[in-house]
């Protein structure tokens, strides 16, 4: 994909981050307590740096990253007062070029990935933060955890000393009823009810620009916003 060039007017990028942040107020109010903290993470697939950085001016605290070797060539030119999470496919390989950039890693998969995660973490004395990936529909076409999987993998990967398992990632189906939605609530409920030994079960990242009403809804506490933020995608 064409990475999408920044214009002389930013003031679209203004106006959705708006229009998202008042969407969100008036979702909250409907489904949530006063409490809650929703936060908006900006997909930056493609979008150049000028234009990532006005979202960050105007309130965005967090970005996503999908490509490891586009957030590498994009890193050093992003304000760096807003923290990043990997929410992309990983390969293992790669894992030893973000370690030092990234304050989450979303998009955990298999045990194999965690342990080389484990591996990079110890290297460069640190504990970093991941979720465990979903695969709530059971597609044959997408990365994840199969759903009756999940228990298990997050009890082997807590037995890891540079890992610390913060919650849940998931990318529901195109079109997905709410039932999905409210079981991928009632699965992160669970876990966090088994209070397994060196975890933090407190993020429930589901939700994009297609979906964040019934994520909110669903107890989603990152929401991933791409499109609906920068414009379509090129």
């Amino acid at each position: 994909m064409e990475i999408i060039q920044p214009k002389d007017n930013y003031s679209y990028v203004v106006e959705n981050l708006n229009k998202i942040c008042y969407n969100i107020n008036v979702l909250k109010s409907r489904y949530r307590n006063d409490n809650d903290i929703i936060k908006t993470m900006a997909v930056t697939k493609t979008v150049a740096p000028q234009i990532v950085n006005i979202a960050v001016e105007n309130g965005i605290t967090l970005l996503g990253e999908n490509k490891v070797q586009e957030f590498v060539s994009k890193k050093s030119f992003y304000y760096q007062c807003a923290e990043i999470h990997f929410i992309g496919h990983l390969q293992t390989n790669k894992v030893k070029y973000i370690i030092n950039d990234v304050s989450m890693i979303e998009s955990v998969d298999s045990f194999r990935l965690a342990k080389e995660i484990d591996k990079q973490a110890f290297k460069n004395n640190k504990t970093m933060d991941i979720l465990i990936e979903v695969n709530i529909g059971d597609e044959e076409t997408k990365n994840g955890v199969q759903y009756s999987n999940v228990k298990d993998i997050i009890n082997e990967i807590s037995m890891l000393d540079n890992i610390k398992v913060k919650g849940l990632m998931a990318i529901p189906p195109a079109n997905a009823g709410e039932d999905m939605y409210f079981k991928l609530q009632q699965l992160f409920n669970e876990i966090r009810d088994m209070k397994i030994s060196d975890t933090d079960i407190s993020v429930l990242s589901v939700g994009m620009s297609n979906d964040y009403e019934t994520a909110i809804k669903y107890g989603s506490n990152i929401i991933r916003i791409g499109t609906a933020l920068f414009g379509k995608r090129i």
